[in-house]
């Protein structure tokens, strides 16, 4: 009797959860839906649309909660979307949400990012507001002469902070297992100012699922009493396993150009690990960082990160 009871409590637990995961699937299909028809009314608000060339669109939707020895937990909601109108050109699209994912290279980390907060809020909803409430037009592929890809950005940001972002990218070589990119950033905002970022990356495949690579870059900041120019170095390797999963570990240094900050403010390692969990569209990305902030006058001290993204 009691093996009974036993095999149907664990087929009603089963079945809950398979229904479970037939209603955060029927969810998930359903606000992709929605999203591809407001892609396509707003398709159809710039001109005729073509049956056979349809508006599409991508939505990121991501909590960073981050750890930090010295200033505990902080949550940070953060949303990124492209909307593909071809009725503009095909060249057009719309992308809204937080730009500075823009920004970033694959993991933060590698970044050689420090999280520093200035408050104690554990979620500053006015940031987050601020951060996620940026609109634009993009013009892709500009110009392809000498293999340079360039990107335009005309928007707004936080409601009144109009904003032109340029980015333009080279492969300047590339073989069959060692390829080198250069890339430049410039925005401008009437209310953020001045934000540039140049980088040079070159990256050695060792073997079809793994690589090793060396980042660099230098970032001027011109914004809210931050005035100046920073730079960054990552050595890291990176394995690709099946089911889109994912591990990175290296080592970073980050300091000042020129200032009263420190020129080597920072150096320690890195590893992050991404995977999908429960679903093919739901992530979950961890980084771990052990590093020093002279800045800050902060020896070596752990932190870290759990990212969970939905993809619609």
């Amino acid at each position: 009797m009691l093996k009974k009871i036993m095999f149907l409590s664990v087929c009603c637990v089963g079945n809950a959860a398979w229904s479970q995961g037939i209603w955060v699937d029927n969810q998930h299909e359903k606000a992709s839906q929605n999203i591809t028809q407001w892609a396509n009314k707003l398709d159809n608000w710039f001109g005729e649309p073509n049956p056979d060339d349809p508006a599409s669109a991508t939505l990121r939707v991501m909590v960073d909660t981050h750890w930090h020895q010295h200033d505990g937990v902080k949550v940070k909601p953060r949303v990124r979307g492209n909307v593909r109108l071809p009725t503009l050109k095909e060249k057009v699209s719309v992308v809204f949400g937080d730009e500075t994912l823009d920004n970033e290279i694959l993991d933060s980390s590698r970044d050689a990012h420090h999280w520093v907060y200035r408050d104690a809020k554990k979620f500053n909803q006015k940031q987050s507001r601020d951060e996620n409430s940026s609109l634009a037009l993009r013009w892709g592929n500009l110009n392809r002469h000498w293999g340079v890809q360039t990107d335009a950005d005309v928007g707004v940001r936080s409601g009144s902070d109009v904003y032109l972002r340029l980015k333009a990218k080279k492969d300047v070589y590339q073989n069959q297992d060692l390829t080198t990119q250069v890339s430049q950033i410039y925005r401008y905002g009437v209310k953020s100012k001045h934000f540039a970022r140049s980088s040079i990356e070159i990256q050695k495949q060792q073997s079809p699922n793994v690589l090793i690579a060396n980042h660099t870059h230098a970032d001027y900041v011109h914004h809210k009493g931050e005035k100046g120019w920073s730079w960054g170095n990552s050595t890291y390797r990176q394995h690709h396993f099946s089911g889109s999963r994912r591990l990175n570990y290296g080592i970073q240094a980050s300091g000042a150009i020129g200032g009263s900050k420190h020129q080597f403010n920072s150096y320690g390692i890195f590893a992050s690990w991404r995977q999908p969990v429960w679903r093919n569209w739901l992530f979950a990305q961890t980084e771990v960082q052990y590093a020093n902030n002279r800045d800050e006058k902060r020896k070596h001290y752990p932190s870290g990160m759990l990212r969970l993204e939905a993809i619609f």
